[in-house]
């Protein structure tokens, strides 16, 4: 398993009517942390993109626990639990600065070659980076 944590501060224009944080930006987040979680292996998304890959999502789920409010700091942390073949899967947990869970989901990508655009392996620096930190525990 490999997890790294994202830090997020709740915008005021990210909050809804009744001050919480609104619940279509947790894609973003989850966004935000998964980006983090490849660049903190050596990898992003540029590399990938200019290597010929891109890597649409494909599912995305996530299960609300308790709100985020304007102003808040979120540790949103990023677990890739599994070797990737044509689709990665990553995890995802939400927290406040007090620890609480406030949401967790997952989102699952496909990997696609850019100039077919149909989903092809996932690369092997990637996959052999990924297996190595899974292994390590």
């Amino acid at each position: 398993m490999y997890q790294s944590t994202a830090k997020i501060r709740v915008r005021y224009a990210e909050t809804d009517q009744m001050g919480y944080c609104y619940y279509g930006n947790y894609a973003q987040y989850y966004e935000v942390a998964r980006v983090e979680a490849l660049r903190s292996l050596g990898i992003n998304y540029k590399d990938l993109e200019e290597l010929g890959f891109l890597l649409p999502v494909s599912d995305f789920n996530i299960k609300y626990v308790l709100p985020a409010y304007y102003d808040e700091e979120l540790d949103v942390k990023c677990i890739i639990k599994e070797t990737p073949d044509v689709k990665i899967k990553f995890f995802y947990e939400t927290k406040n600065s007090k620890g609480e869970l406030l949401n967790f989901g997952t989102t699952t990508l496909v990997f696609v070659n850019s100039k077919t655009k149909k989903p092809t392996s996932c690369p092997l620096f990637l996959f052999n980076k990924i297996k190595n930190h899974i292994n390590e525990k």
